[in-house]
């Protein structure tokens, strides 16, 4: 697997280049967290969000595809709080509205099929919780790819899809979920944080368009 691949390396060129983007990363999402939350994290990588989220909240569960990637967040998070596991961010193994929160980093944009990912995450999140996903975006279209992209294609990756700030939110309404809010984060690269309020009626709504349908 690819991210199998690049675990090793990968904290050492984000912890370089991105290190202070991280941390303002961190700070935003844990924000949103309450101290009695229990919070489910997706794609949690190498745990560069899940040390401030641990921090910040009563449990957090911290998932990845990539064995690998968790092997290196095994390393660097050692909280009596956290549960770190293996998941697929599309068929999650958790029973509905077992979560406050749920957190996907750097994933959504980059999946086949970002729906499905976003329909398990509504589902596990409790009614009045939130859904917070944080994503590096491109400044424009004129700015080229973003050095991440970079860095990953150097290993193989072959990820052609990057999405630009001014087109984040457009995403996310395409999907269905048009209460969402917005937050950007500049530095060396830009990050947006799309916060989705987790609402009986959004809920029942596409419960309604997926029985019509």
């Amino acid at each position: 697997m690819f991210w199998d691949h690049v675990s090793g390396v990968y904290d050492f060129f984000v912890g370089c280049r991105l290190k202070e983007l991280n941390r303002q990363i961190g700070k935003a999402a844990a924000s949103f967290l309450e101290p009695d939350d229990k919070v489910l994290e997706c794609a949690c990588g190498t745990g560069l969000i899940s040390l401030f989220l641990a921090r910040k909240c009563r449990d957090l569960t911290a998932t990845d595809f990539s064995e690998g990637m968790l092997k290196q967040a095994r390393k660097k998070c050692r909280f009596v709080n956290m549960t770190i596991e293996q998941a697929d961010i599309t068929k999650l193994n958790y029973e509905d509205h077992s979560f406050d929160k749920v957190v996907a980093g750097n994933v959504i944009h980059l999946l086949e099929q970002p729906q499905a990912a976003l329909q398990e995450l509504e589902r596990v999140c409790r009614i009045d919780g939130k859904i917070i996903i944080p994503t590096y975006v491109g400044k424009s279209r004129k700015s080229g790819k973003n050095v991440l992209l970079s860095f990953l294609n150097l290993f193989g990756a072959g990820f052609q899809q990057q999405i630009y700030y001014r087109d984040y939110p457009a995403f996310f309404r395409r999907l269905g979920y048009k209460n969402a809010r917005f937050y950007l984060i500049k530095g060396l690269m830009w990050c947006a944080i799309a916060v989705i309020p987790v609402t009986k009626e959004n809920k029942d709504n596409k419960d309604n368009k997926e029985f019509s349908a």
